[in-house]
């Protein structure tokens, strides 16, 4: 299954996140339904994360939407 990369400014600083297009459509869904920009959200998501990896923490948003059913 092939990545699909995007690009990002987040905190200053250019990033580029690497994810399965179905994490990415959770990911933009959940976006919308919070009423944000794609790359707000993954902001927010790039804030909360912790040590982890962005790419972990995208994907593990996008498992608990997900699991929430939303």
């Amino acid at each position: 299954m092939a990545l699909k990369k995007r690009s990002f400014s987040l905190s200053g600083h250019r990033t580029s996140v690497a994810l399965e297009q179905e994490f990415w459509e959770i990911v933009e869904a959940e976006a919308r339904r919070a009423n944000l920009s794609l790359a707000a959200f993954v902001s927010r998501i790039d804030k909360a994360r912790g040590p982890r990896p962005l790419a972990s923490a995208l994907r593990l948003a996008a498992l608990a939407a997900a699991r929430a059913g939303t």
